[in-house]
């Protein structure tokens, strides 16, 4: 089992940079791949960027690409994601997510999720 716990969301105006951070309990942490997931109000949950176990691999949507860097702490078992330029077409829920061995883009690939972190970009 893991629970995961996001927090760092808020405000920002565009082109402003948040950082938000994912603490896991469980000692599963470092067997799992992480990623990170948002929703918009109104939209379906969509895929943002996952982590490897070991941190060494990543994948990011294309929307995020350039912009936003995953991060993950095995030792303290946290995963972080560092958002730059930030858009207003980038505010929503953003969801911590855990459970496969490889990284997925696919949601329902994961089994434990937090509760979410709200990012809203004003623009």
């Amino acid at each position: 089992q893991v629970q995961l716990v996001e927090s760092g969301g808020g405000l920002v105006q565009a082109g402003g940079s948040l950082r938000i951070s994912c603490a896991a309990s469980g000692r599963t942490f470092g067997t799992s791949a992480m990623a990170w997931f948002r929703q918009a109000p109104g939209k379906e949950r969509e895929f943002v960027v996952s982590i490897s176990r070991s941190g060494g691999s990543t994948v990011y949507a294309d929307s995020v690409k350039g912009r936003f860097t995953i991060s993950r702490d095995n030792a303290k078992n946290t995963v972080a994601l560092e958002m730059k330029s930030l858009k207003p077409e980038d505010t929503a829920v953003y969801y911590c997510a855990a459970g496969p061995t490889y990284i997925y883009a696919e949601a329902r690939r994961y089994d434990y999720w937090g509760q979410g972190t709200q990012v809203t970009v004003s623009s």
